[in-house]
């Protein structure tokens, strides 16, 4: 079974070496690895270069985008460019941040899933962000979801979702769509991956509001986005934001923004998210 990544990465100079190391080092070796250095400034691209002499896995594509860090859409748009240069020969295609440091067993034991079971569509570990000198838990999503940061998806799931939607929830998105076609989603509680920059760490006033932006356009309606935004809020520990997030949700319905799933994907989505809420509830 082979495994493909792509990596979007945008000034990463501090961690990229890092991020390459980790992937040098793992038991199952990728079969290819696209870093697509999207507008950098720094020292990124000579980086993913002097690696690419010693790993014949390894290859640089360059992107020109506005240097403005918009969630979603500019990390997508990137990892696309990348897509574009592969052949179909993979098994399973991997999204991976560029400021990762990922334990050498991680993908032998996510190719080990999907191997297990036909109906596995994606896996992935868990996030750890360093506080005080000790790795912790990075808590800003449910245990049984993947983080957008290191998505494995079978190829089969991943063609007939039609690849990641360029947009804010595009890593919520695809679980949910996974799931309205019968998908399993496997996360491995053991598998730790150390998170080297804290998400949103760029993030500006106009991205917060792409959060409730993306509530809207996964079709989860406003009571649904109320109880969402209010947890995402509060373990973000910034309940502020929740006024944000209701904000961006009413300007993207106001704009009657187009969604990122068909209606009977939004139909089943608001469906699923009920039954979880009152599985949590009761």
């Amino acid at each position: 079974m082979k495994y493909y990544a792509i990596i979007p990465a945008h000034n990463e100079e501090a961690f990229m070496a890092l991020t390459l190391q980790s992937l040098a080092e793992q038991t199952v070796l990728p079969a290819k690895v696209v870093v697509v250095d999207d507008n950098s400034t720094d020292a990124t691209a000579a980086i993913v270069s002097a690696f690419a002499e010693k790993h014949p896995w390894l290859s640089l594509v360059n992107k020109k985008s506005d240097a403005v860090h918009m969630p979603g859409s500019k990390v997508i748009q990137a990892f696309q460019a990348g897509y574009d240069t592969i052949d179909h020969k993979y098994d399973i295609i991997v999204k991976l941040d560029a400021d990762l440091i990922i334990p050498p067993d991680y993908f032998e034991t996510i190719l080990d899933a999907f191997k297990a079971d036909d109906k596995v569509g994606m896996a992935g570990g868990f996030a750890y962000i360093e506080k005080n000198g000790e790795w912790i838990l990075e808590n800003l999503t449910d245990k049984d979801h993947i983080r957008g940061a290191f998505k494995a998806y079978r190829k089969e799931l991943f063609l007939q979702m039609g690849g990641l939607r360029p947009a804010m929830g595009w890593d919520t998105a695809d679980e949910l769509i996974a799931r309205f076609f019968g998908w399993k989603i496997v996360t491995i509680e053991r598998l730790k991956v150390k998170h080297l920059k804290p998400t949103g760490a760029n993030y500006n006033k106009a991205a917060r509001y792409k959060q409730g932006e993306a509530f809207y356009t996964l079709g989860y309606g406003f009571t649904i986005t109320a109880i969402a935004g209010a947890k995402l809020a509060m373990r973000k520990k910034k309940p502020l934001l929740f006024i944000d997030y209701i904000n961006g949700f009413l300007r993207a319905k106001r704009q009657n923004k187009a969604l990122l799933v068909t209606n009977e994907q939004a139909k089943f989505i608001r469906a699923y998210r009920w039954k979880k809420m009152k599985q949590k509830l009761f």
